[in-house]
C-alpha cells in the first residue's frame, strides 16, 4: 500500500489531536507548517512530524493538506498555496463558516476541496466530524477525508449546506456539553456531595446516557420514558426542566450558533 503522504497548515489544538490519532498508523507520513516556529517544534517533539519551513515546501511533500487555521486566515494562507497545488492536491479546510467554494476560488477553479468540521473530544478519540464535499471533490476524496477523521472519532458525511448546523450542533456542542455538566455538578454538590463526586456522577452519567443514544434503536425520548417512574424522583426533576422551557431554550442556542457560522461568510 501506498503511504500517505499528510501535511497541516496551522498545528493548534484540533491538529495537535488529529496527528495523535494519525500519527500511530504506519502508512501516514505527517508534515506540519506553523507560522510560529515553538508551535511547530513543539508538535514535531511530541509527534512524528516533519517540520516544514514554508507553506510551499509543506505543499511539495503532501498531498492532502489540512487548513488547520482560523477562518480570518484561510484567504492569505490559500493565496500563499496556491502557486504550489497540483492536480493531485486535497486541500481539507477545518474553518469554521468558510465554503469550500471561497476556498476554490482563493485556490484554483480545478483545486479539490472538502469542506470539515470535527470538535475538542477528538481528543480523548470521541471526536464527531462533519464532512462535506466540495465541487471539484470526488467520492474517493471524500472516503479519504472520512478515513483520516475516523482516526479521532465519528465521522458523518453530510451536504454543504448543512455544515452551519453541523458547526453549531456538534462543532459549538461540547461547550453546551460542558455548561450542562457544570450546572449539574453544582446541584449535586448543593446537595451534599463534594465538587468531584458531583463532577464524576455529572460526567459518567451523560456519556452513559449518550452510549445507550449511539448503541441502540431507541430514541432519547423513548429513553427518557423509560427511567421516568410515575411521582419518582426523575419526574420531579424533568418538571422543573419543563417549566423552565430547558427544550426551546437549547433549541435556540443550537439556532444562534448556527446563525452566527452563515454570518462569518459575509
Amino acid at each position: 500500500m501506498n503511504s500517505l503522504h499528510l501535511g497541516f497548515i496551522g498545528t493548534g489544538r484540533i491538529a495537535r489531536a488529529l496527528i495523535a490519532g494519525l500519527s500511530e498508523k504506519a502508512d501516514t507520513v505527517i508534515s506540519g507548517y506553523d507560522r510560529e516556529p515553538a508551535a511547530l517544534a513543539s508538535i514535531a517533539a511530541d509527534y512524528p512530524v516533519k517540520p516544514c519551513h514554508s507553506i510551499e515546501e509543506l505543499a511539495q511533500c503532501s498531498r492532502v493538506i489540512i487548513l488547520a487555521v482560523k477562518p480570518y486566515q484561510i484567504a492569505e494562507v490559500v493565496g500563499v498555496l496556491k502557486p504550489a497545488l497540483g492536480q493531485d492536491h486535497l486541500l481539507i479546510s477545518v474553518a469554521a463558516g468558510i465554503s469550500s467554494e471561497f476556498i476554490r476560488n482563493s485556490a484554483l477553479d480545478t483545486t479539490k476541496v472538502i469542506r470539515v468540521m470535527p470538535n475538542t473530544p477528538a481528543f480523548v478519540g470521541e471526536g464527531m466530524t462533519a464532512v462535506s464535499r466540495g465541487k471539484m471533490a470526488s467520492d474517493l476524496d471524500v472516503a479519504l477525508a472520512c478515513e483520516i477523521f475516523s482516526a479521532i472519532g465519528r465521522v458523518a458525511v453530510l451536504d454543504e449546506t448543512q455544515m452551519d448546523a453541523a458547526t453549531a450542533l456538534s462543532g459549538s456542542g461540547p461547550a453546551y456539553m460542558f455548561h450542562i455538566l457544570d450546572a449539574l455538578a453544582a446541584g449535586g454538590a448543593a446537595c451534599g456531595l463534594t465538587e468531584n463526586e458531583a463532577r464524576i456522577l455529572s460526567a459518567q452519567t451523560m456519556l452513559g446516557a449518550a452510549k445507550m443514544v449511539l448503541s441502540g434503536d431507541k430514541s432519547p425520548e423513548e429513553l427518557k420514558r423509560e427511567v421516568t417512574t410515575p411521582g419518582g424522583t426523575t419526574e420531579a426533576g424533568l418538571k422543573v426542566m419543563d417549566e423552565q422551557n430547558i427544550r426551546t431554550t437549547l433549541m435556540e442556542t443550537v439556532a444562534a450558533a448556527a446563525l452566527r457560522s452563515r454570518e462569518l461568510m459575509k
